[in-house]
C-alpha cells in the first residue's frame, strides 16, 4: 500500500513538473539570428554533439568575444534541456518501478492511479515530440556548451548526456516505441480498461437523442432519483483526453493492436473520430499521417497501415457531420437543461453527474451558443455550490457510509492495516454534518467492488470539497488564449448574426477560464495574460484585451443599432413637424373645391402613422428587424453585472453607458447640420423635436439593459450647455452661439434684417441679395424657446455673455468717440440753452454714435428674447449667485442688466465716470440726425423702425444704468439730463424748414416716448416737462396716417 502511494504521489509531481517544461520554438535567443555569428553557429549544428574547439578557430573566433553574454542568456534555455533530460530520467526510472511491482491498472477501479498514470505517458510524450520541434535545439545547446568550455576550461557535466538525447530523439515516437517495449503489458492493461468508457462517451447524436440525454423532464417519475453510474469518475472525462491516451498508448505498445481485438477497436474508433490532436496549446498532431509514417516501415504492419487510411477516409467523410449532429442535439438539450435548472436549482444535487458527464461533450466543436449555455450551467453551480455540498454531505453519511460498511464486513479478505483504513473511511463519512467544514480524503482498495464504490464515494466528496476544482477540470476552455485569432474570429461571426448575438458575451466570459492556463510552478506564465507585463511579455496582456476587444464590440454594435433606431425614429418625428402639413392642407382644400393640381398620376403623400398600419403580422420592417437585434445584443450586455479577469473587473454595462454617451454627443452636434461654408444650421425648434426622439428611444433602452440613462442625459446635455465638451469639440451652445451673432446678428447690422417689436422676432428685409435664411424662422418666440430648452441656462448664459462682449467691443469703440470729441461734448453739456452755439458745437462732432448705439440695441432686444424665452420654459440653475445674477440667469427682467454691469465694468473709474456722461450728451444731442434718414419711418404694423432704431430706447437705457452703476452714479440723475438734451435737440428740428432734414421728423419724435416707457428711471411727467405731449400725439397720429395712406 506505501509503495502504491508513493507511486501515486511521484506520478502527481512528475505529471506537474512536465508542465513547468514548455518551450515556445517561435522566441528565438538573438545569437541565432546575428548574421555576423551565422556560420559560427552552422559549424556547431553540422558537428553536433562532437565539437573540435581547438582545430577550429577560424569558424569560431567571432564567438570568442560574446562568450560571457552567450553563457549569461542562454542559460535559461540549456538548462530546459536540462530539466527535460532530468524528467525523462525519473519517467523512465518510475515506469520501470510500476512494471516491477505489477501494478494493477483499470480505469474502472483504480480510476486516479489509471488516469494519473496514462497522463504521464501522454505528457512524457507530448514533452519529447515538442522538444524535436525546436529546430534551434543543437544550436542553443552547442553554443552554450561552447561558452562553458572557453570561459571554464572544460564541457558542462551535462552536455555529454544532454547532446546524445537529442541526437536519439530526432524521431521522437520512434525512439520511445522502442524504450516502450518492457512497459507494453502496463499500458496495454491501462488502455484496455478503456473499452468500458470510451465507446459508451462516443455515441452519435441519434443515439443521444434516442436515450434522451441530459434531459430532465422525459422521466418526470424519476426527476429527483440520483443519477448513478458504477464508473462515476469516467463519466466526466473528457473524451479528447481518452483520444490522446488511445492514439499515443497505442503507438507506443503498438504490438497490442495484432494481439488484442479490443486494443484495435478502441484504436479504430479513436482515428475516426477526429484528424489531429492537440499537443500543447497551439502544437497539433496530425494523427493518420504520423501513424501511417511510423508504422509503414514495420514489417507485418500492413493491415495496420490499411486500417490507418480507412479511418482517415471514414474520419474526412463523416466526423464533420458527426460533430454537427451532435451540436445540434446539444444545442436543445443544453438549453433545457439550463432552463430546468434555473427553475429548480435543487436538482443540482441529485443530477451533478449529468451535468458533469456531459459538460465536456458541448465542447467538442465550440460555438457561442453552447459555451452560452454552458456558462449558464457554470453559475447555477458556482451559485447554488451550498446547495450540492449539502445534498453530498447527507448522502456521505445517510447512504455511502452504509453501503460502505456493508461491502467492508463482506469481504473474505481483508488484512488488518487494510481493514484499519477502511474503518476509519466508514467513522469519518458517518461522522459527516450538515455544519461541517470537513476536508475528506479517502483511497481506493484492491477490491473490484469496493473500487467502484470508492470511486462514486469519491465523486461524492468532490461535490463536497471541490466544485470549483470540478468545473476547472470538466469545463475550464483556456486554451482560446493560444488560438486568439480563431477566437476573435468566432466572435465576430457570432456578433454579425442576429440569432446568435444574445450568446456573444460567453466570449469575454471565456476570458475568465484564461487564469487557469498557467502554472504554479511556472509563474513567469503569468505574464503572457497578465496586464502587468503587457509591454514586456511577448503575448502581452492577452486575457485582459481580448475580454476589454469583446465588450468593448458588443457595445459599438448596439450603439450601432441604438443610432440606426434612432435615425428612424428622428425620421418619423420630422414627419410630423408643422412644416409638411401645409401640402395636406392645400391637397384637402383642393379636393373640397374640386380644383385639379400637380401633374396626373401624382402619387398622394403618406401621412405620417402609416408605417404602424399592418395587414399581416408576416410584414416586418426595418425598424422591427433592429430592435429584434437589439434585444438579442442587450439581453448579453446585460447577461452578467461584472467579471473578473486577472484581478480587474469588466463591467459589459459600463461599456454601452460610455459608447451612448459618446455617440449621443457625436448625434446632437451633427444634428445641427452646421455648415461654416454656407453657414446654415438647423432651427431649434427642429433639433428640439429630433433630440426629444433620440431621447425617446435611449430611454426605451433601460427595457433592454439596467442602465442609468439619465446620467447619460445628465453627462452629455450639461456638457452641451458648455462652450466646449469633455473632449475638446465644439457643442450646440458654441455652435449657436456663433450663428446668432456671426450670422443672424451681422446681417441685422448690415441692414437686412429689422427686428419687430409687435411679432418679437427678426423678420428679413427686402433687398437686392436675398438671405439664404428666414431669420423669423430663427428668431420668433417658439425658436427662442426651443433654443433655451436645447442650451439650458447655462447655454443661454454663455450666449449672453458673448452677447455682453460683442455690446463690451462696441462700447470700447463709442468712449473712443467721445474722447475725441470730449472737448466739443463738455461744452455742449452746458449750452443746451444757446441753440445758435449748439448747433455750432454739433457741426464740430466727427463720426455717429448712434450706429454703434443701434447696434447695442439690436443685440439687447435680441437678448431679451432669449431671457423671455428662458423665462417661459422655467429653466432654473441650481448655483449659488447673487439675487440679480440668478434673476438674469433664470431668464427674470432686471432694472439694472448684472451682465452688461460685469461686461463694461473698467480700472479707472473716475475718468470713466465723466466719458460715460459725455457719450450720454452725445448721443441725445446726435438724434436729430436720424430724422434725414429714409429707413426711420416709424411702422405702425410692426411698432418699430425699419432701421432698428426704436432698439436706441433698450440701448440708451441699459448701458446708462449699467455705466453708472459700476461709477456709482446716478442713473435717475443722468437720465434727466439725457431726456433734456434730446428733447432741446429735437424740438429743434421742429422749426427747420428743409424737408430733406426733417422727412422722418415725427418718427424720430417717438424714440423719447420709447425711452421712457422702456426705463424704470423714467416717467412721462418727466418727459412732459421736458417735450409737450401735444407733439407726441400729433407725431403718433401722423405716422399712423402715413401709414394707411402709404398702404
Amino acid at each position: 500500500t506505501v509503495i502504491k502511494s508513493l507511486h501515486f504521489t511521484s506520478l502527481l509531481i512528475l505529471s506537474d513538473l512536465s508542465r513547468t517544461s514548455v518551450f515556445y520554438p517561435k522566441a528565438k535567443p538573438s545569437y541565432l539570428i546575428d548574421k555576423n555569428l551565422e556560420s559560427a553557429v552552422k559549424f556547431i549544428v553540422r558537428k553536433f554533439p562532437a565539437i573540435e574547439t581547438r582545430n577550429n578557430n577560424q569558424q569560431l573566433a567571432q564567438l570568442q568575444k560574446e562568450k560571457s553574454e552567450i553563457l549569461k542568456n542562454l542559460a535559461l534555455y540549456y538548462f530546459t534541456f536540462v530539466d527535460v533530460m532530468e524528467f525523462k530520467d525519473h519517467v523512465c526510472e518510475l515506469l520501470n518501478t510500476i512494471d516491477a511491482c505489477q501494478v494493477f491498472f483499470d480505469i474502472t477501479v483504480n480510476f486516479d492511479l489509471t488516469k494519473n498514470y496514462l497522463d504521464l505517458v501522454v505528457t512524457y510524450t507530448n514533452l519529447m515530440m515538442l522538444l524535436s520541434r525546436i529546430e534551434e535545439r543543437k544550436a542553443i545547446i552547442g553554443l552554450y556548451n561552447y561558452a562553458h568550455e572557453m570561459t571554464h576550461g572544460s564541457s558542462d557535466r551535462e552536455y555529454p548526456r544532454l547532446g546524445q538525447m537529442i541526437v536519439d530523439y530526432e524521431n521522437p515516437l520512434k525512439k520511445m516505441m522502442e524504450e516502450f517495449v518492457p512497459h507494453g503489458k502496463s499500458l496495454q492493461d491501462a488502455l484496455v480498461s478503456l473499452q468500458m468508457v470510451y465507446p459508451r462517451r462516443n455515441l452519435s447524436a441519434d443515439q443521444w437523442r434516442n436515450a434522451q440525454l441530459l434531459s430532465l423532464i422525459s422521466a418526470p417519475s424519476t426527476m429527483l432519483n440520483p443519477a448513478q453510474s458504477d464508473t462515476m469518475p469516467c463519466e466526466y472525462l473528457s473524451l479528447d483526453t481518452m483520444e490522446k491516451w488511445i492514439v499515443f498508448g497505442f503507438i507506443l505498445c503498438h504490438a497490442a493492436l495484432n494481439s488484442d481485438p479490443a486494443a484495435l477497436s478502441l484504436w479504430k474508433l479513436a482515428l475516426q473520430s477526429s484528424s489531429c490532436l492537440c499537443l500543447f496549446r497551439d502544437e497539433v498532431f496530425h494523427i493518420h499521417k504520423s501513424a501511417e509514417d511510423l508504422f509503414v516501415n514495420i514489417r507485418g504492419y500492413n493491415k495496420r497501415v490499411n486500417d490507418i487510411r480507412e479511418c482517415k477516409e471514414s474520419a474526412l467523410s463523416h466526423a464533420g457531420s458527426m460533430h454537427r449532429e451532435r451540436r445540434k442535439f446539444l444545442r436543445s438539450a443544453l438549453k433545457e437543461l439550463a432552463t430546468v435548472l434555473a427553475d429548480q436549482p435543487g436538482l443540482l444535487g441529485p443530477k451533478a453527474l449529468l451535468f458533469f458527464s456531459f459538460i465536456l461533450a458541448c465542447f467538442l466543436r465550440h460555438i457561442a451558443e453552447l459555451i452560452f449555455y454552458m456558462e449558464e450551467l457554470r453559475a447555477h453551480v458556482r451559485k447554488y455550490g451550498p446547495v450540492m455540498q449539502r445534498y453530498y454531505v447527507q448522502y456521505l453519511s445517510g447512504f455511502d457510509a452504509v453501503v460502505l460498511n456493508e461491502l467492508v464486513q463482506n469481504l473474505s479478505v481483508c488484512p488488518e492495516d487494510e481493514s484499519i483504513i477502511m474503518s476509519s473511511f466508514v467513522n469519518t463519512m458517518t461522522s459527516l454534518s450538515i455544519n461541517a467544514n470537513d476536508d475528506v480524503f479517502l483511497r481506493l482498495a484492491d477490491h473490484r467492488e469496493l473500487g467502484k464504490m470508492m470511486n462514486t464515494i469519491i465523486f461524492h466528496t468532490k461535490m463536497v470539497d471541490s466544485l470549483v476544482e470540478m468545473l476547472v477540470e470538466t469545463s475550464d476552455l483556456s486554451i482560446f488564449c493560444f488560438y486568439s485569432r480563431a477566437f476573435e474570429k468566432m466572435f465576430q461571426q457570432c456578433l454579425e448574426l442576429p440569432s446568435q448575438s444574445r450568446y456573444s458575451i460567453s466570449f469575454p466570459l471565456l476570458c475568465t477560464h484564461f487564469m487557469s492556463c498557467t502554472h504554479e510552478l511556472c509563474p513567469e506564465e503569468v505574464s503572457h495574460t497578465d496586464l502587468e507585463s503587457a509591454q514586456k511579455a511577448p503575448k502581452g496582456n492577452r486575457s485582459l484585451s481580448l475580454c476589454n476587444m469583446f465588450l468593448d464590440e458588443m457595445a459599438k454594435q448596439a450603439r450601432n443599432l441604438i443610432t440606426d433606431i434612432c435615425t428612424e425614429q428622428c425620421t418619423l418625428s420630422d414627419q410630423l413637424l408643422p412644416k409638411h402639413c401645409a401640402k395636406t392642407i392645400s391637397q384637402a382644400v383642393n379636393k373640397k373645391s374640386k380644383k385639379q393640381t400637380g401633374k396626373k398620376g401624382e402619387p398622394e403623400r403618406e401621412k405620417p402613422g402609416v408605417e404602424s398600419m399592418r395587414k399581416n403580422r408576416l410584414l416586418v420592417t426595418n425598424l422591427d428587424k433592429l430592435h429584434t437585434a437589439l434585444s438579442e445584443l442587450c439581453f448579453s450586455i446585460n447577461y452578467v453585472p461584472n467579471m473578473m479577469v486577472w484581478e480587474h473587473t469588466f463591467t459589459p454595462r459600463e461599456y454601452l453607458t460610455s459608447h451612448l454617451e459618446i455617440r449621443f454627443t457625436k448625434s446632437i452636434v451633427g444634428m445641427t447640420m452646421y455648415n461654416q461654408a454656407t453657414q446654415e444650421i438647423a432651427k431649434p425648434s427642429e433639433l428640439l423635436t429630433s433630440v426629444r426622439a433620440y431621447m425617446t428611444v435611449l430611454q426605451s433602452i433601460e427595457n433592454y439593459v439596467q442602465i442609468d440613462i439619465t446620467r447619460v442625459f445628465n453627462n452629455v446635455l450639461l456638457q452641451q450647455t458648455q462652450h466646449l465638451d469633455s473632449h475638446g469639440e465644439p457643442t450646440i451652445t458654441s455652435l449657436y452661439t456663433n450663428w446668432y451673432l456671426e450670422t443672424l446678428l451681422r446681417q441685422v447690422s448690415n441692414g437686412h434684417i429689422a427686428y419687430f417689436p409687435a411679432m418679437k422676432a427678426f423678420v428679413n428685409l427686402p433687398t437686392e441679395n436675398e438671405l439664404t435664411f428666414n431669420a423669423e424662422e430663427y428668431s420668433d418666440i417658439s425658436e427662442m424657446r426651443s433654443l433655451s430648452e436645447l442650451l439650458g441656462p447655462y447655454g443661454m448664459k454663455f450666449l449672453s455673455e458673448s452677447l455682453m462682449w460683442h455690446i463690451s467691443s462696441q462700447v470700447a469703440e463709442l468712449k473712443k468717440l467721445v474722447v475725441d470729441n470730449v472737448e466739443v461734448l463738455t461744452q455742449m453739456r452746458t449750452s443746451f440753452d444757446k441753440p445758435d452755439h449748439m448747433a455750432a458745437l454739433f457741426k464740430r462732432l466727427t463720426c455717429a454714435v448712434l450706429k454703434r448705439m443701434t447696434i447695442i440695441g439690436v443685440i439687447l432686444s435680441f437678448r431679451s428674447l432669449a431671457q423671455e424665452a428662458l423665462r417661459d420654459v422655467s429653466c432654473y440653475p441650481d448655483v449659488a449667485m447673487n439675487v440679480y445674477e440668478l434673476s438674469s440667469a433664470a431668464g427674470l427682467p432686471c432694472e439694472i442688466d448684472p451682465a452688461l454691469v460685469v461686461a463694461l465694468s473698467s480700472q479707472n473709474p473716475e475718468e470713466e465716470y465723466k466719458i460715460a456722461c459725455l457719450l450720454m450728451v452725445f448721443v441725445a444731442v446726435s438724434m436729430p440726425t436720424l430724422a434725414s434718414n429714409v429707413m426711420s419711418q416709424y411702422s405702425p404694423a410692426i411698432e418699430g423702425h425699419c432701421n432698428n432704431i426704436h432698439c436706441l430706447a433698450k440701448a440708451i437705457n441699459q448701458i446708462a444704468a449699467a455705466l453708472f452703476t459700476i461709477h456709482k452714479g446716478s442713473i435717475e440723475d443722468r437720465l434727466k439730463e439725457f431726456l433734456a438734451l434730446a428733447s432741446s435737440s429735437l424740438l429743434k428740428i421742429g422749426q427747420e424748414t428743409d424737408k430733406t432734414t426733417t422727412r422722418n421728423r415725427e418718427s424720430v419724435y417717438l424714440l423719447l416716448d420709447m425711452i421712457v416707457q422702456e426705463s424704470p428711471f423714467l416717467t412721462m411727467d418727466l418727459l412732459e416737462s421736458c417735450f409737450p405731449y401735444v407733439l407726441l400725439r400729433n407725431a403718433y397720429h401722423a405716422v399712423y396716417k402715413q401709414s394707411v395712406s402709404s398702404s
